[in-house]
């Protein structure tokens, strides 16, 4: 078995399918709603678990209503939930879905990131890991992670990764996405292997060079965590042995399955 974690934020996401995002001063009505647990650590540990069998997700939740649901959900989805429990709110957020599957996003709230620091997290769990994603944290938390025989990071997060200066086995970053693009020298030492997301287009990695997108097994439905099921994908075919341009390969069948679904969940490969 494949020892899998991630290490990453949670948000409570509230969906609202439309036509279309509303213009400026614009009424539009919903042709559907729900809400689930989400954000980048949540949608990549799940998709781990179901992979793996299992994962283990070490972030940070509200000390509410909302952060016990989110735990609760995670829980029956599979994934082995290691949370701090912070007196904020549990962080929110509000995501349209049009009629062309595009998500768009509001978060409300500051990011609940996991710390290396805190003694309630049983870092010492990840020296057994056959690999990390690590998604949102704090520099011991990015720390903690590097403990894995693999590590999986996030271009979103490259001020942590610049403070932490820890050896990145992989950092996922996008070409589409300003918050996620990755130019040589931004951190030292450099990732091992740089791999870049361009949504239909494929992508390129660095070293290898331009990969193809894989082929939608249906019609295109919602966008929503096609980005970090590519990285959990990705992450468990490293950790499971595949050399770089099958886990490319299988990290983008992932993140196409998720884009034929509801949400980030509904359509997630599994093992």
């Amino acid at each position: 078995m494949v020892n899998v974690a991630v290490v990453g934020h949670v948000e409570w996401v509230e969906f609202v399918r439309v036509e279309a995002v509303p213009r400026p001063g614009e009424i539009v009505h919903a042709l559907e709603t729900w809400e689930e647990a989400a954000g980048g650590g949540a949608v990549a540990a799940v998709q781990l678990a179901r992979l793996a069998g299992e994962a283990t997700l070490f972030t940070s939740l509200g000390d509410d209503e909302l952060g016990r649901r989110a735990r609760a959900q995670l829980t029956e989805q599979g994934v082995t939930v290691r949370a701090m429990v912070d007196p904020s709110p549990q962080r929110r957020a509000f995501v349209y879905v049009d009629d062309a599957g595009e998500r768009t996003i509001t978060v409300l709230g500051e990011k609940l990131r996991p710390s290396g620091g805190d003694s309630r997290l049983p870092w010492h769990e990840l020296t057994r890991a056959d690999a990390a994603y690590f998604v949102s944290g704090d520099t011991g938390a990015l720390r903690a992670a590097r403990d894995a025989r693999l590590l999986v990071a996030t271009a979103r997060e490259l001020p942590t990764l610049r403070r932490g200066a820890v050896r990145l086995n992989v950092l996922v970053g996008s070409g589409e996405d300003d918050g996620e693009r990755y130019h040589a020298g931004d951190l030292e030492p450099e990732p091992e292997l740089v791999v870049t997301t361009a949504g239909k287009l494929g992508g390129w990695s660095r070293p290898g060079g331009p990969y193809r997108a894989a082929p939608l097994p249906g019609p295109v439905v919602d966008a929503y965590g096609c980005g970090d099921a590519f990285a959990a994908g990705l992450t468990f075919a490293l950790a499971r042995g595949d050399d770089r341009v099958e886990a490319i390969a299988f990290g983008a069948r992932c993140g196409a399955a998720v884009l034929t679904g509801r949400g980030p969940y509904s359509a997630q490969l599994s093992s």
